[in-house]
Protein backbone atom coordinates (compact mmCIF):
# COMPACT_ATOMS: atom_id res chain seq x y z
CA UNK A 1 0.00 0.00 0.00
CA UNK A 2 2.65 2.55 1.02
CA UNK A 3 4.21 1.80 -2.65
CA UNK A 4 1.44 2.28 -4.32
CA UNK A 5 0.95 5.73 -2.46
CA UNK A 6 4.62 6.61 -3.58
CA UNK A 7 4.18 5.70 -6.97
CA UNK A 8 1.00 7.71 -6.96
CA UNK A 9 3.05 10.81 -5.43
CA UNK A 10 5.90 10.30 -7.92
CA UNK A 11 3.76 10.36 -10.85
CA UNK A 12 2.14 13.29 -9.69
CA UNK A 13 4.69 15.17 -9.48
CA UNK A 14 6.20 14.23 -13.07
CA UNK A 15 2.32 15.26 -14.22
CA UNK A 16 2.83 18.65 -12.05
CA UNK A 17 6.49 19.31 -13.41
CA UNK A 18 5.55 18.65 -16.98
CA UNK A 19 2.73 21.42 -16.90
CA UNK A 20 5.04 23.82 -15.33
CA UNK A 21 7.72 23.14 -18.16
CA UNK A 22 5.34 22.65 -21.08
CA UNK A 23 5.39 26.85 -21.90
CA UNK A 24 9.47 27.05 -21.11
CA UNK A 25 9.23 24.02 -23.90
CA UNK A 26 7.10 25.34 -26.52
CA UNK A 27 8.73 29.13 -26.33
CA UNK A 28 12.23 27.69 -26.34
CA UNK A 29 11.37 25.65 -29.35
CA UNK A 30 11.60 22.17 -28.35
CA UNK A 31 7.62 21.82 -29.37
CA UNK A 32 7.95 24.75 -31.58
CA UNK A 33 5.07 25.48 -33.83
CA UNK A 34 7.25 27.46 -36.25
CA UNK A 35 5.22 26.79 -40.13
CA UNK A 36 2.32 26.33 -37.92
CA UNK A 37 -0.64 27.53 -40.03
CA UNK A 38 -1.82 31.04 -38.25
CA UNK A 39 -4.11 33.86 -38.67
CA UNK A 40 -4.63 37.42 -37.36
CA UNK A 41 -7.33 38.91 -35.39
CA UNK A 42 -8.98 36.56 -34.57
CA UNK A 43 -11.26 37.90 -31.91
CA UNK A 44 -13.43 40.05 -34.56
CA UNK A 45 -12.70 42.53 -37.54
CA UNK A 46 -13.28 39.75 -40.03
CA UNK A 47 -16.44 41.20 -41.88
CA UNK A 48 -18.92 44.15 -41.15
CA UNK A 49 -18.01 47.53 -41.54
CA UNK A 50 -15.25 49.83 -40.18
CA UNK A 51 -14.97 52.61 -38.41
CA UNK A 52 -14.26 56.16 -40.69
CA UNK A 53 -11.29 56.23 -42.61
CA UNK A 54 -10.70 52.37 -41.90
CA UNK A 55 -10.51 49.71 -44.83
CA UNK A 56 -11.25 46.47 -43.94
CA UNK A 57 -9.28 43.33 -45.13
CA UNK A 58 -10.15 43.43 -49.08
CA UNK A 59 -9.50 39.98 -49.46
CA UNK A 60 -8.04 37.33 -50.30
CA UNK A 61 -6.78 35.38 -47.51
CA UNK A 62 -3.05 34.54 -47.79
CA UNK A 63 -2.05 31.24 -46.07
CA UNK A 64 0.41 32.73 -43.51
CA UNK A 65 2.96 30.28 -41.24
CA UNK A 66 4.42 31.02 -37.97
CA UNK A 67 8.04 32.17 -38.42
CA UNK A 68 8.88 33.73 -34.98
CA UNK A 69 7.03 33.93 -31.71
CA UNK A 70 7.89 37.16 -29.70
CA UNK A 71 7.99 37.56 -26.33
CA UNK A 72 4.56 38.76 -25.55
CA UNK A 73 3.89 35.94 -27.16
CA UNK A 74 2.19 37.44 -30.46
CA UNK A 75 2.99 35.38 -33.47
CA UNK A 76 5.38 36.70 -36.48
CA UNK A 77 3.83 35.02 -39.62
CA UNK A 78 5.81 34.48 -43.30
CA UNK A 79 3.81 34.18 -47.05
CA UNK A 80 5.43 34.03 -50.06
CA UNK A 81 3.52 36.31 -52.38
CA UNK A 82 2.91 36.02 -55.73
CA UNK A 83 3.44 39.91 -56.99
CA UNK A 84 0.67 40.61 -59.51
CA UNK A 85 1.82 44.07 -60.63
CA UNK A 86 5.90 43.76 -60.32
CA UNK A 87 5.86 39.86 -61.65
CA UNK A 88 7.69 39.03 -58.51
CA UNK A 89 7.65 36.58 -56.33
CA UNK A 90 9.12 36.40 -53.28
CA UNK A 91 8.85 35.86 -48.83
CA UNK A 92 7.04 38.55 -47.07
CA UNK A 93 6.87 38.62 -42.83
CA UNK A 94 4.14 39.79 -41.17
CA UNK A 95 3.28 40.78 -37.46
CA UNK A 96 0.44 42.76 -35.76
CA UNK A 97 0.63 44.07 -32.32
CA UNK A 98 -1.77 42.55 -29.25
CA UNK A 99 -3.70 45.70 -30.07
CA UNK A 100 -5.00 44.39 -33.39
CA UNK A 101 -6.58 41.65 -31.78
CA UNK A 102 -8.32 43.66 -29.14
CA UNK A 103 -12.15 43.23 -29.48
CA UNK A 104 -12.44 47.33 -28.56
CA UNK A 105 -10.14 47.87 -32.28
CA UNK A 106 -12.19 45.52 -34.09
CA UNK A 107 -13.73 47.64 -36.65
CA UNK A 108 -10.50 49.94 -36.60
CA UNK A 109 -7.81 50.34 -38.88
CA UNK A 110 -4.13 50.12 -37.97
CA UNK A 111 -1.05 51.95 -39.70
CA UNK A 112 1.42 50.03 -40.87
CA UNK A 113 5.17 49.65 -41.59
CA UNK A 114 7.27 48.23 -43.57
CA UNK A 115 10.58 47.62 -42.26
CA UNK A 116 13.64 46.88 -44.79
CA UNK A 117 16.44 45.74 -43.91
CA UNK A 118 20.60 46.29 -44.96
CA UNK A 119 22.04 43.92 -46.85
CA UNK A 120 21.41 41.61 -49.98
CA UNK A 121 18.24 41.34 -47.80
CA UNK A 122 17.35 38.09 -49.25
CA UNK A 123 16.77 35.31 -49.39
CA UNK A 124 15.32 36.53 -45.58
CA UNK A 125 14.59 39.91 -44.06
CA UNK A 126 16.78 40.09 -40.93
CA UNK A 127 13.99 42.55 -38.98
CA UNK A 128 11.55 38.76 -39.31
CA UNK A 129 13.70 37.27 -36.34
CA UNK A 130 13.70 38.51 -32.72
CA UNK A 131 16.65 39.14 -32.04
CA UNK A 132 17.05 42.43 -32.82
CA UNK A 133 13.89 42.69 -30.99
CA UNK A 134 12.06 45.56 -33.24
CA UNK A 135 8.48 43.78 -33.16
CA UNK A 136 9.17 43.74 -29.12
CA UNK A 137 10.52 47.20 -28.57
CA UNK A 138 7.00 49.03 -31.08
CA UNK A 139 5.01 46.69 -28.73
CA UNK A 140 6.60 48.10 -25.39
CA UNK A 141 6.40 51.87 -26.87
CA UNK A 142 2.94 51.48 -27.83
CA UNK A 143 2.13 50.92 -24.16
CA UNK A 144 4.02 53.67 -22.96
CA UNK A 145 2.82 56.24 -25.68
CA UNK A 146 5.72 56.63 -27.80
CA UNK A 147 4.78 54.58 -31.17
CA UNK A 148 1.75 53.37 -32.47
CA UNK A 149 0.60 50.07 -32.59
CA UNK A 150 2.15 49.86 -36.17
CA UNK A 151 1.53 46.11 -37.89
CA UNK A 152 5.27 45.78 -39.52
CA UNK A 153 5.79 43.48 -42.76
CA UNK A 154 8.75 42.67 -43.71
CA UNK A 155 9.63 42.09 -47.61
CA UNK A 156 12.51 40.84 -49.15
CA UNK A 157 14.43 43.59 -50.28
CA UNK A 158 15.89 42.42 -53.32
CA UNK A 159 15.60 39.32 -56.00
CA UNK A 160 18.82 37.46 -55.30
CA UNK A 161 21.81 37.83 -53.41
CA UNK A 162 23.80 39.11 -55.94
CA UNK A 163 23.09 42.52 -56.24
CA UNK A 164 21.17 45.81 -55.00
CA UNK A 165 18.45 46.71 -56.63
CA UNK A 166 17.79 50.15 -54.66
CA UNK A 167 14.62 49.26 -54.37
CA UNK A 168 13.75 50.41 -58.16
CA UNK A 169 12.26 49.37 -61.39
CA UNK A 170 15.55 49.44 -63.07
CA UNK A 171 14.91 48.56 -66.95
CA UNK A 172 15.10 45.07 -67.66
CA UNK A 173 15.24 43.78 -64.21
CA UNK A 174 12.74 42.39 -61.56
CA UNK A 175 10.17 45.51 -60.54
CA UNK A 176 11.75 45.92 -57.03
CA UNK A 177 10.06 49.52 -56.50
CA UNK A 178 6.52 48.04 -57.29
CA UNK A 179 6.78 45.23 -55.41
CA UNK A 180 7.86 47.45 -52.19
CA UNK A 181 4.94 49.72 -53.23
CA UNK A 182 2.20 47.85 -54.62
CA UNK A 183 2.34 44.30 -53.98
CA UNK A 184 3.64 44.33 -50.49
CA UNK A 185 0.99 47.21 -49.63
CA UNK A 186 -1.83 45.05 -51.50
CA UNK A 187 -1.08 42.03 -49.30
CA UNK A 188 -1.86 44.19 -46.40
CA UNK A 189 -4.78 45.09 -47.47
CA UNK A 190 -5.63 41.90 -48.61
CA UNK A 191 -5.49 40.34 -44.87
CA UNK A 192 -5.67 43.20 -42.28
CA UNK A 193 -7.90 46.32 -41.11
CA UNK A 194 -5.53 49.10 -42.42
CA UNK A 195 -5.95 52.97 -42.94
CA UNK A 196 -7.47 54.12 -46.23
CA UNK A 197 -5.40 57.42 -45.99
CA UNK A 198 -1.42 57.85 -46.21
CA UNK A 199 -1.76 58.61 -42.40
CA UNK A 200 -1.59 54.54 -42.03
CA UNK A 201 1.45 54.26 -43.90
CA UNK A 202 5.10 54.29 -43.73
CA UNK A 203 8.45 52.55 -43.85
CA UNK A 204 11.12 52.05 -42.12
CA UNK A 205 14.77 51.04 -43.00
CA UNK A 206 18.72 50.55 -42.13
CA UNK A 207 21.87 51.25 -45.12
CA UNK A 208 20.23 50.24 -48.40
CA UNK A 209 17.03 49.66 -46.52
CA UNK A 210 16.69 53.32 -45.52
CA UNK A 211 17.71 54.46 -48.78
CA UNK A 212 14.60 52.21 -50.47
CA UNK A 213 12.23 53.66 -47.61
CA UNK A 214 13.00 57.00 -48.06
CA UNK A 215 12.90 56.88 -51.68
CA UNK A 216 9.52 55.47 -51.87
CA UNK A 217 8.26 58.11 -49.49
CA UNK A 218 9.71 60.76 -51.40
CA UNK A 219 8.26 59.03 -55.02
CA UNK A 220 4.93 58.22 -53.69
CA UNK A 221 3.98 60.98 -50.85
CA UNK A 222 0.75 60.64 -52.06
CA UNK A 223 0.71 56.58 -50.58
CA UNK A 224 3.26 56.78 -47.90
CA UNK A 225 3.75 59.77 -45.35
CA UNK A 226 6.96 58.86 -43.06
CA UNK A 227 10.12 57.07 -43.10
CA UNK A 228 13.29 55.79 -40.41
CA UNK A 229 15.82 56.14 -42.18
CA UNK A 230 18.92 54.54 -40.39
CA UNK A 231 22.38 54.64 -41.60
CA UNK A 232 20.72 55.50 -45.41
CA UNK A 233 22.51 55.58 -48.69
CA UNK A 234 21.37 59.04 -49.93
CA UNK A 235 21.37 58.12 -53.69
CA UNK A 236 21.00 55.34 -55.51
CA UNK A 237 24.39 52.93 -56.27
CA UNK A 238 23.40 50.14 -57.72
CA UNK A 239 25.67 49.36 -60.86
CA UNK A 240 22.51 47.75 -62.73
CA UNK A 241 21.75 51.62 -63.39
CA UNK A 242 24.37 52.02 -66.24
CA UNK A 243 23.03 52.85 -69.49
CA UNK A 244 19.74 53.90 -67.09
CA UNK A 245 21.12 57.49 -66.68
CA UNK A 246 17.62 59.04 -66.83
CA UNK A 247 15.49 55.97 -64.73
CA UNK A 248 18.48 56.77 -62.08
CA UNK A 249 17.55 60.00 -61.95
CA UNK A 250 14.13 59.37 -61.27
CA UNK A 251 14.89 57.18 -58.28
CA UNK A 252 17.01 59.89 -56.32
CA UNK A 253 16.18 61.36 -53.28
CA UNK A 254 17.57 64.50 -53.83
CA UNK A 255 15.95 64.76 -57.76
CA UNK A 256 12.64 64.02 -55.11
CA UNK A 257 12.81 65.83 -52.65
CA UNK A 258 13.63 68.86 -55.11
CA UNK A 259 10.59 68.19 -57.27
CA UNK A 260 8.34 67.47 -54.37
CA UNK A 261 9.81 71.21 -52.72
CA UNK A 262 8.79 72.65 -55.83
CA UNK A 263 5.69 70.71 -56.70
CA UNK A 264 4.00 71.59 -53.41
CA UNK A 265 3.21 68.49 -53.00
CA UNK A 266 1.49 66.33 -49.52
CA UNK A 267 4.00 66.79 -46.63
CA UNK A 268 6.11 63.91 -45.54
CA UNK A 269 8.47 63.39 -42.61
CA UNK A 270 11.71 62.01 -43.01
CA UNK A 271 13.19 60.74 -39.72
CA UNK A 272 16.88 60.16 -39.73
CA UNK A 273 19.11 58.37 -37.38
CA UNK A 274 23.37 57.84 -37.97
CA UNK A 275 25.45 56.97 -35.53
CA UNK A 276 28.63 59.25 -34.56
CA UNK A 277 30.92 56.55 -35.94
CA UNK A 278 28.98 56.44 -39.53
CA UNK A 279 31.53 59.23 -40.81
CA UNK A 280 30.47 59.47 -44.25
CA UNK A 281 26.51 58.60 -43.62
CA UNK A 282 26.49 61.19 -41.00
CA UNK A 283 28.02 63.22 -44.00
CA UNK A 284 25.58 62.80 -46.64
CA UNK A 285 22.70 62.45 -44.43
CA UNK A 286 23.52 66.52 -43.26
CA UNK A 287 23.87 67.24 -46.69
CA UNK A 288 20.80 66.33 -47.77
CA UNK A 289 19.10 67.85 -44.84
CA UNK A 290 20.89 71.25 -45.59
CA UNK A 291 19.69 71.09 -49.06
CA UNK A 292 16.13 69.97 -48.59
CA UNK A 293 15.15 69.71 -45.01
CA UNK A 294 11.98 71.45 -43.70
CA UNK A 295 11.75 73.16 -46.74
CA UNK A 296 8.24 73.74 -48.24
CA UNK A 297 6.72 69.78 -47.51
CA UNK A 298 9.97 68.06 -46.55
CA UNK A 299 10.17 67.66 -42.68
CA UNK A 300 12.98 66.11 -41.31
CA UNK A 301 14.55 65.42 -37.80
CA UNK A 302 17.89 63.93 -37.39
CA UNK A 303 19.04 61.53 -34.47
CA UNK A 304 22.90 61.40 -34.16
CA UNK A 305 23.37 58.10 -31.66
CA UNK A 306 26.21 58.54 -29.22
CA UNK A 307 29.10 56.19 -30.73
CA UNK A 308 26.76 54.31 -32.93
CA UNK A 309 27.99 52.40 -35.27
CA UNK A 310 26.57 51.20 -38.80
CA UNK A 311 24.31 47.97 -37.87
CA UNK A 312 20.36 47.31 -36.67
CA UNK A 313 21.11 46.47 -33.59
CA UNK A 314 22.24 50.33 -33.13
CA UNK A 315 19.34 51.98 -34.50
CA UNK A 316 16.58 49.77 -32.69
CA UNK A 317 17.26 51.05 -29.15
CA UNK A 318 17.86 54.74 -30.79
CA UNK A 319 14.24 54.61 -32.53
CA UNK A 320 12.43 54.79 -28.86
CA UNK A 321 14.11 57.86 -28.01
CA UNK A 322 12.86 60.15 -30.93
CA UNK A 323 12.61 59.07 -34.14
CA UNK A 324 9.52 56.65 -33.55
CA UNK A 325 7.63 58.90 -31.70
CA UNK A 326 7.82 61.38 -34.35
CA UNK A 327 6.59 59.79 -37.29
CA UNK A 328 3.79 58.55 -35.06
CA UNK A 329 2.80 62.24 -34.13
CA UNK A 330 2.08 62.94 -37.98
CA UNK A 331 0.39 59.71 -38.53
CA UNK A 332 -3.03 58.15 -37.36
CA UNK A 333 -3.35 55.54 -34.76
CA UNK A 334 -6.60 53.08 -34.52
CA UNK A 335 -9.88 54.06 -32.67
CA UNK A 336 -11.25 52.08 -30.17
CA UNK A 337 -15.17 51.47 -30.51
Amino acid sequence: MAMTKRRIWVAACAAALALIAWPVLKFSGVFSDKGDPMTFGENGGGGGTGAHGTLMPTGPKVDFRVANTVQDGTKIGVVTLDGKKSGFKGKVWVWAPKQYDDPKYAKSGFPVLIALPGGNGYPVNYWMGTDLKLQSSIAQWSKEGKSLPFIVAMPVLNPDDKNYYDGSDIPGRPKMGTWLTEDVPDLIKANFRTLKQRDGWAFMGSSSGAFAGLKAVLKHPDKFKAVIASGPDIVPDSPLWAGHSGEKAANNPEVLAKRLIDGKGPDVYLAFQVGTKERTSMKNTKDFIASYGNRGRVHTTLREIPDGEHNAKTYVPSMGLGPIQWISEHMTGPTPL
